[in-house]
């Protein structure tokens, strides 16, 4: 499988950002990492091999992207005030300077999306804010609610990237091109994040696919396994 490592400066955020791209050609995926995971993080614990089959015949092309965590939600150092507005920012760098080199690269103007954990966060957002942008959102043990990381800080940065509080200020039918998979598991320690937003999104009748694995914790082992199986159902 083809692999390369790259790194872009943001002029948006004064920095470079780390990424990896797998596959020559194909239908373009962006994937998060986990909380403070970095943009190899997927390939190392093997969420890339299992949709190798895909990547070398040219079907799918990943890129992974590192994410800002340490400098934004986990930074423990920083006001709330900042640890938003670090996210805003990087929400905007995918939006304006990194979303547009995929595009280009792949001559396309929608892509899909996805993330594990924290990374389903990442991508979840990015999807409910720019629907006309993405294709499909694959969020596996997703945890919605940031207001955790913030305490009792609250401005439009927050709301803004708060899918549930601002899903229900959106026009449903914005969604209707959009495949959106919820995967959970019934040992996921994120079953109920996963079922807080799919409610929501029932209730704002927002389609999307609802699905519960037996058995098996919040780990690589499950997303692992049903990662190509989502894949699968949005190609």
């Amino acid at each position: 499988m083809q692999e390369s490592h790259h790194s872009f400066y943001s002029h948006i955020m004064n920095r470079s950002v780390h990424f990896a791209i797998y596959g020559h050609w194909g239908k373009p995926l962006l994937l998060f990492p986990t909380s403070m995971g970095r943009a190899w993080q997927m390939k190392d614990f093997g969420l890339i091999d299992t949709v190798a089959e895909r990547v070398n015949a040219g079907q799918l092309k990943i890129y992974a992207l590192d994410s800002i965590d340490m400098d934004s939600f986990y930074g423990r150092h920083l006001p709330s005030e900042i640890k938003i507005s670090n996210y805003q920012h990087y929400v905007q760098f995918i939006h304006e300077e990194f979303l547009p080199m995929i595009q280009s690269q792949c001559n396309v103007h929608r892509i899909g999306i996805g993330g594990c954990s924290f990374g389903a966060y990442h991508a979840a957002n990015f999807a409910f804010n720019y629907p006309d942008l993405i294709n499909y959102l694959i969020a596996m043990s997703g945890s919605y609610n940031i207001k955790n990381f913030l305490g009792d800080y609250y401005d439009y940065n927050v709301y803004r990237n708060s899918p549930l509080d601002f899903l229900p200020n959106h026009e449903n039918w914005t969604y209707n091109h959009m495949r959106i998979i919820l995967g959970t598991s019934d040992w996921d320690i994120c079953r109920n994040d996963t079922l807080t937003l799919s409610a929501l999104l029932g209730k704002l009748q927002i389609q999307h696919q609802y699905d519960e694995k037996k058995w098996i914790a919040h780990d690589w082992p499950l997303w692992n396994m049903a990662f190509p199986e989502y894949l699968s159902s949005v190609l």
